[in-house]
């Protein structure tokens, strides 16, 4: 029998990488847990308010209800960073603009229900669509991104 030569395990000052990784791991595994009950603890707030808003003030409502649904979405997307993180050990550029651009965008709906400077919509806009374009251009460039 022979034996099989293992490369041996990065190693720092104190802890090799195997010990860094599951700590890494179970640190954002936690962040995770707490930002799933954050969802759901927005959701239900949504359902809460649905009703109250259907009875009383409407167009507050569907302000509140929709800026709470795009903070949703920008948890959602942040799960998919801290998920690739996990799953790929680094995170992506796309899923970085992809929270920049849910929280932007949100940020311009919330201009919408609020006295606005023009200057502040048009710099929103500006700035939405450099990331719209550096989005195109990290998904083009990525080593992932194969033409067949």
């Amino acid at each position: 029998m022979t034996k099989e030569k293992s490369i041996p395990s990065y190693r720092t000052f104190m802890f090799n990488n195997e010990w860094h990784a599951r700590v890494i791991g179970f640190i954002v595994g936690i962040l995770m847990i707490a930002i799933y009950c954050w969802m759901i603890s927005g959701v239900v707030s949504i359902l809460i308010n649905l009703y109250h808003f259907l009875l009383e003030d409407w167009s507050h409502g569907a302000e509140k209800m929709i800026k709470e649904v795009l903070i949703i979405f920008a948890l959602l997307e942040f799960i998919r960073v801290l998920q690739s993180y996990l799953l790929l050990g680094r995170v992506r550029v796309t899923f970085i603009l992809d929270v920049a651009l849910v929280v932007l965008i949100g940020e311009l709906i919330g201009f919408w229900y609020h006295e606005f400077n023009a200057v502040n919509v048009i710099l929103g806009i500006i700035i939405i669509a450099v990331l719209t374009g550096l989005r195109i251009i990290t998904s083009k460039c990525s080593p992932d991104f194969r033409e067949d």
